[in-house]
Order: structure tokens, then sequence, then C-alpha cells
């Protein structure tokens, strides 16, 4: 590439709006989809609890319908016979399992991570809980008289004679 293509590629580059990093802000295509002008995350403990359900019952049943157990006695039986198909029926069956248990994995995954989270926010919750309720406690302390209406608080008051050395 010759230095002047380089150069003018890079000007290019400058020139384009489309290129420029923007901060605390969307592209005007991706607004519709932000959802709030806050674009907080929200999480209910029903969401969590529903895709931990979900990923927890598919989990059963391919453990139940998903399974072939039978090819591996055909293909053994093929292949003992010099049919060709009773290794390729094996490599399938292989191949399947693998697969099977990737997904399986995938789901068992999922519903565990849902299981987490839903118990690590009722954690966060307690805590937070815990932390504004002890604000409230220290706040309290601050909002007592220690001296009466009008009059003068006595520790800020002059010091003894003693106290001055």
């Amino acid at each position: 590439m010759a230095w002047d293509e380089w150069e003018q590629l890079k000007a290019a580059a400058a020139e384009r709006e489309s290129a420029r990093m923007q901060l605390n802000g969307l592209p005007p295509e991706d607004r519709p989809n932000a959802g709030g002008p806050q674009g907080d995350l929200e999480v209910h403990q029903r969401d969590l609890a529903k895709i931990g359900d979900h990923a927890f019952k598919l989990y059963n049943r391919l453990w139940k319908e998903a399974r072939v157990t039978s090819t591996d006695s055909a293909a053994t039986d093929l292949d003992s016979q010099g049919f060709a198909l009773g290794k390729a029926l094996q490599h399938v069956s292989n191949r399947w399992d693998r697969q099977l248990g990737s997904v399986m994995d995938a789901c068992a995954l999922i519903s565990n991570h849902m299981d987490f989270t839903k118990n690590a926010h009722a954690g966060n919750e307690v805590f937070i809980q815990r932390h504004v309720s002890s604000i409230h406690t220290l706040d309290a302390g601050f909002d007592e008289d220690w001296a009466k209406s009008g009059e003068k608080n006595k520790i800020y008051g002059p010091k003894d004679e003693k106290d001055k050395d």
C-alpha cells in the first residue's frame, strides 16, 4: 500500500461522523430498543425462577426422551456381521451422545446459575436492608437533644482552668 493511499484512508476515516466515540449515549438507530430513559437493568425473582425452571425441565426431558441406547447394540451387531453401516451407526451414536451431553450441560448450567443468581440477589437485598437500617440508627443518635432548647451545649462551653495547661 502506498503512503499516499494510507494518508487518504486516514483522512476519510477522520471525516466520517459514524466513527466517533459516543460517551453516555446511544446512536440514534439503537435508541428505540434501549428501554427506559435510565437504562437500568431490572431483574425480578419470578423471572429468574422461570428461566431456571424451564432449563431444569428441558434437562429432564432430554434425559428421558433424547437418549438413544438401542443404536449401540445394533451398531455392534451390524459391524460383527461385516456391514460398514455398523461403524457409521456407532459414529453417529457417539456424536449424538456428545452433542446431547453438551446441550444438557448447558441446561444444567443455566438452571444452576439462575438459582445462584436468585440467592445472590436475595443476599444483596438483606445486606442493603441491614446497611440502610444501621444508617438510620446512626442518624437517630444525631437527632437527640443534648441541651434543652435555647441553651448552649456544655461540651462547647468554656474550658476549666485546669484544662488550660
